[in-house]
């Protein structure tokens, strides 16, 4: 890394600690640019971040991830407008990332569906991030895990609302701390979600549009007696609740948020948050090595596996910091091939 990237990696580690927008938007940018002469410095970033952050439940300041999934249509970013209204009156400060479907032609996001969190994304104190999924199968942008740690550095709440369901969401179960899954009334969409596991992922249900009246009833209905076969929703002990909700009258809204909060809370007595955000850091540096370097990189160091290994034994400094280490190491293996 040159010195006048190490000055601009500090400069943003210092803007950020101040909170401030420019540096929020630049350090975004440069997570989630692809040119490789610009990864160093985006890890480089991270390291410095994941260093001077505090361990779930080490600080009484608390620092929330959440994400909110479900199908096309459920309501997902009305409902989430609705959050960001109620937590902006507590004087919470929120970062929201809008993971959006991509543009076939350009790549970039299709911001149309963002349009409806106008009201309180607006808001002072409220930072919104749209990012396009590209071709990823799970809902999630290449750089949401990058860029969620950028916003919970500054941010109470950061909130990660992705394109749809499919079973790879699994990847922002791991990224979060509570997983908000929101059904849409008499979609007849349970069945399906069960056979493909997705109800097994999410710490909470919430079935929208409960203005309509008996319909969204049946579905909380219909929603609990699934999930009365399937279980527990993290397996833990902690039993998903099944939650009504109407984004447009604004009701239920408090629950939900008093429901991510015991969720939290469970998590946190259990030793559970601190392991759930290791367990995804560790899919992200798999997934940031192999993007860069293939299988065969990978496999200079005995593969995926043995990667994932030496990333979950103790060590110094953070994942980010580690991504760079076996990146180099695999570089050096490659040129003495």
């Amino acid at each position: 890394m040159t010195a006048e990237q190490s000055q601009r990696v500090m400069r943003l580690l210092e803007g950020l600690a101040a909170g401030e927008r420019g540096a929020i938007s630049e350090a975004l940018n440069l997570v989630d640019d692809r040119r490789s002469e610009e990864r160093e410095a985006a890890l480089r970033l991270l390291d410095g971040l994941a260093q001077r952050a505090d361990t779930p439940g080490s600080s009484p300041h608390v620092h929330h991830r959440v994400g909110i999934t479900g199908a096309p249509g459920a309501g997902k970013s009305s409902l989430l407008n609705a959050l960001v209204e109620n937590l902006h009156s507590e004087a919470a400060s929120i970062g929201i990332i809008a993971v959006d479907p991509s543009s076939q032609r350009s790549g970039g996001a299709l911001l149309g569906d963002r349009m409806r969190l106008s009201g309180g994304a607006r808001e002072s104190g409220v930072f919104l991030r749209s990012m396009a999924a590209r071709d990823r199968l799970g809902g999630l942008a290449d750089a949401t895990h990058a860029s969620a740690a950028v916003l919970s550095s500054v941010f109470d709440w950061v909130f990660i609302e992705t394109v749809g369901v499919g079973q790879s969401e699994c990847e922002v179960a791991d990224l979060v701390d509570t997983l908000v899954f929101v059904a849409q009334p008499g979609a007849g969409d349970t069945l399906q979600f069960m056979k493909a596991g997705i109800l097994e992922l999410p710490d909470i249900f919430v079935v929208n549009k409960a203005d309509i009246g008996p319909v969204a009833e049946r579905t909380r209905s219909e929603l609990q007696a699934t999930l009365g076969l399937t279980g527990p929703g993290d397996g833990e002990n902690w039993q998903a609740p099944v939650l009504l909700a109407s984004a447009q009258d604004r009701q239920g809204i408090d629950a939900l948020i008093e429901s991510i909060a015991a969720h939290w809370d469970h998590r946190l007595a259990r030793g559970q948050l601190a392991e759930r955000r290791a367990r995804g850091q560790v899919a992200f540096a798999i997934e940031s090595l192999a993007r860069r370097y293939g299988d065969y990189g990978l496999a200079q160091l005995g593969g995926p596996q043995a990667i994932a290994r030496r990333l979950e034994a103790p060590r110094e400094g953070s994942i980010f910091g580690a991504v760079l280490e076996i990146g180099q190491q695999i570089e050096a293996e490659i040129r003495g091939a």
